[in-house]
């Protein structure tokens, strides 16, 4: 993992747990998920499009195995699910902002679902711009969402209602490689929620997406 980003994570995760740190761990994670996005932004500037479907490790075990918009979509439809429908309450972006068309996206779902082939072909359906407004925005309100949030509010469990809301609306498939995010997701507390799709996730698929972008660049 990268060093800087390695460190702000944990310094982040230990800000969390205190009250009179905790405002400076929002902070920290807010500086962390800057760095993140501006990576991912240079994808942006350094790719031409049908880079975003390449899959130069499709038949390997880890995040490199998928594509660059792949990726991208990924982390963004599941922190809009938990920032949106889990942490707030309220109607998520994709569907707010009208991103089910805006992406081209044949899926409402995080894509979990999706392997090999299904991935690459899911990738050269979407609008890459209108991909990368949705997530612009989406890291917005999720940063809105998080300002609003007490110390107290961290140790709060996922509602049962919303994991109700959630199933119902089916923006998580139904397969067994995506099924069990539901209750993976409603078994932490908010605070574990902000350590891993809205922190550590997007680490983890960002440098699996550099490393894509390295093989492609060689």
């Amino acid at each position: 993992m990268n060093k800087e980003w390695s460190t702000l994570n944990k310094t982040m995760q230990l800000e969390l747990k205190k009250a009179g740190t905790y405002k400076n761990g929002l902070n920290t994670l807010f500086t962390l998920r800057d760095l993140l996005m501006n990576e991912i932004y240079s994808f942006k500037k350094e790719l031409k499009r049908d880079d975003f479907n390449a899959m130069p490790y499709m038949n390997a075990d880890g995040y490199h195995s998928k594509s660059i918009a792949y990726s991208i979509w990924h982390i963004f439809r599941i922190e809009d699910i938990v920032a949106h429908t889990l942490i707030n309450g309220d109607e998520q972006v994709f569907f707010s902002g009208n991103y089910y068309e805006r992406t081209a996206s044949p899926i409402i779902t995080t894509g979990n679902e999706l392997v090999k082939e299904e991935i690459s072909d899911f990738s050269a359906k979407l609008d890459i711009e209108e991909l990368y407004s949705y997530i612009y925005e989406v890291k917005k309100s999720t940063e809105n969402i998080l300002k609003s949030l007490k110390y107290e509010d961290m140790k709060c469990s996922v509602l049962a209602e919303r994991k109700e809301q959630l199933i119902a609306m089916k923006v998580v498939s139904d397969d067994e490689n995506a099924a069990w995010l539901v209750d993976y997701w409603c078994g932490k507390d908010i605070r574990g929620l902000l350590q891993m799709p809205l922190s550590r996730h997007w680490i983890m698929h960002i440098e699996a997406s550099i490393r894509i972008r390295d093989k492609l660049n060689k």
